[in-house]
């Protein structure tokens, strides 16, 4: 079973489709980062406004659409799902479309992925709040009890030891795990096998703005190690996801 990847709150959804942690291990896993973000309740009740299910729509192509490297068409929907939520006036809600941003382009290792969530972080829960920590990489002090528990062990061991083994195999869902090395990354924490791992789970999935990053990442280690030919063979990988069109 594959518990949603990037928001503590896995009874919540915004869309007439409910996930939880027993959400089934075949859905996407951009659906799967979109769908706990704005009311719990989901189940049962009345019909969801058309606010609900267009804000998810628009956010579950904007994951896609991000991750594939569409720059033009995810900055589209990012527009339509903020539309949307800017509609019911709530801070909060804005807050938590922000967090899915945050975390998609977490696991793309882009710089200040988070500035947008943190202008908004007053008005964010506290488990919203740990998990940006989270995603920035800032442990100490952390309450790993507000975290996703697949991220709890990963958090704690970390902070255990100086040298923390690798738990990110563990993590089933691939972006899941993605979020989880690029946060072991920025906390100076991720083995040399995780970086391996990030890279080969975007390559599985066809991600290739994250696989551009890591292999970047690769690369420039392989570069410092005065290791020629694997730098050579990596320059390979990343020119070959360069050529290929983005669909």
């Amino acid at each position: 079973m594959t518990p949603i990847p990037y928001h503590p709150a896995d009874a919540c959804c915004i869309a007439p489709v409910r996930f939880t942690a027993t959400t089934k291990a075949g859905a996407s896993a951009s659906a799967l980062l979109t769908t706990a973000l704005l009311l719990g309740g989901c189940a049962s009740g009345p019909p969801q406004p058309d606010w609900q299910i267009n804000a998810f729509a628009a956010l579950n192509s904007y994951t896609s659409a991000y991750l594939a490297g569409n720059t033009r068409v995810a900055e589209s929907e990012l527009r339509r799902a903020r539309a949307e939520i800017a509609s019911t006036g709530r801070l909060d809600l804005m807050a938590r479309l922000e967090l899915v941003r945050c975390a998609a382009q977490v696991a793309s290792l882009e710089p200040d992925a988070c500035a947008d969530f943190q202008k908004l972080a007053a008005d964010a829960l506290p488990a919203e709040q740990a998990y940006a920590q989270f995603l920035a990489g800032r442990w100490v002090g952390l309450q790993t009890e507000l975290l996703p528990v697949q991220y709890r062990g990963l958090v704690t061991q970390s902070l255990a030891t100086t040298r923390p083994g690798n738990l990110l195999d563990q993590i089933q869902n691939p972006l899941s795990r993605l979020i989880a090395a690029s946060a072991l990354f920025k906390a100076e924490r991720l083995a040399p096998t995780g970086i391996g791992l990030a890279a080969e789970t975007a390559s599985n999935q066809g991600w290739r703005r994250p696989l551009l990053a890591w292999l970047g990442v690769q690369h420039r280690q392989a570069q410092a190690a005065g290791d020629g030919t694997t730098a050579a063979s990596l320059q390979r990988r990343i020119d070959l996801v360069l050529q290929t069109p983005v669909r």
